[in-house]
């Protein structure tokens, strides 16, 4: 479990998850980056079938890559912020609930990602929205919270993106911004990648040509409605294979954590990681 943060009501949410799972599973609380996804590899290690994932989308990437190449199934708590992979699955934000479909043990087989070696299960962006990951200081964070992605992405918008060239299984084309998916939901509800499939064996690509305030605006107002895939300056396909390239310094993040810079090999393998779900 991460803690999250040192306050009362993470206090009280560590306390809640202990008093929940009683004797029924080991608890390991992370002290810092890296953490989750060194406990994961020992619990797999150790010879443990079932690791839970009690966090948000940061927790649950370190622990799905402690357990990658092994046979054990991953449960979830979702005990974060945004949790977009836990809305995938349809896992439920009560932790009761969530607790009783672990126990439930109903195993679903979903694809993984992995973007220049590392590991994802929902998505990884290039450009604009891992930009505005790597320019937000944690201080900020804290203080204003999602507020602060906001003021930067402000600041991100006004300038000149940068061109990104995209290789997949039939081509290549170009834009200034890039999201890969393999699953539907982008930033939480919003239906980014229309046709995805979890275990379809591809990954959803929605390359977008344009950043500014105004392009922004429309893409937003397009993904709302689920019409931005129609958009001309909005390219949509699946491929099993994609790298993205850039002459310039471009980050990327994959589900929400920043990883490194272009360029970057994306690649998808079918039904390679074990899942409790509802």
């Amino acid at each position: 479990m991460n803690p999250a943060a040192r306050s009362q009501r993470a206090r009280d949410r560590v306390a809640q998850v202990r008093k929940l799972v009683g004797r029924d599973a080991t608890l390991r609380l992370t002290r810092g980056p890296g953490d989750a996804e060194a406990i994961a590899e020992r619990a797999v290690q150790q010879g443990y079938e079932i690791v839970v994932a009690a966090g948000g989308d940061g927790t649950i990437n370190e622990v799905v890559n402690g357990l990658e190449g092994s046979n054990a199934k991953l449960g979830l708590l979702p005990t974060g912020t945004i949790n977009v992979f836990a809305m995938e699955l349809g896992i439920p934000f009560d932790l009761n609930a969530a607790w009783k479909i672990i126990k439930a043990h109903k195993v679903k087989k979903i694809d993984l990602a992995t973007a220049n070696g590392h590991c994802f299960v929902q998505l990884a962006g290039f450009g604009l929205d891992a930009q505005i990951v790597e320019r937000t200081d944690s201080e900020t964070k804290n203080v204003l919270g999602p507020l602060s992605y906001l003021l930067t992405a402000t600041a991100v918008a006004a300038e000149t993106p940068p061109k990104l060239v995209i290789k997949h299984d039939k081509g290549q084309t170009e834009g200034s911004f890039v999201v890969i998916g393999n699953g539907r939901l982008y930033a939480g509800p919003f239906s980014l990648f229309t046709e995805a499939d979890i275990s379809d064996g591809y990954l959803d690509v929605c390359v977008f040509h344009q950043v500014n305030y105004l392009a922004i605006i429309r893409y937003l107002r397009g993904v709302l409605f689920g019409v931005h895939t129609q958009f001309s300056d909005v390219e949509y396909f699946k491929s099993k294979h994609i790298r993205v390239e850039s002459n310039e310094r471009v980050p990327f993040e994959v589900d929400g954590e920043l990883i490194g810079h272009l360029p970057c090999d994306v690649h998808v393998y079918k039904h390679a990681l074990q899942v409790i779900v509802p």
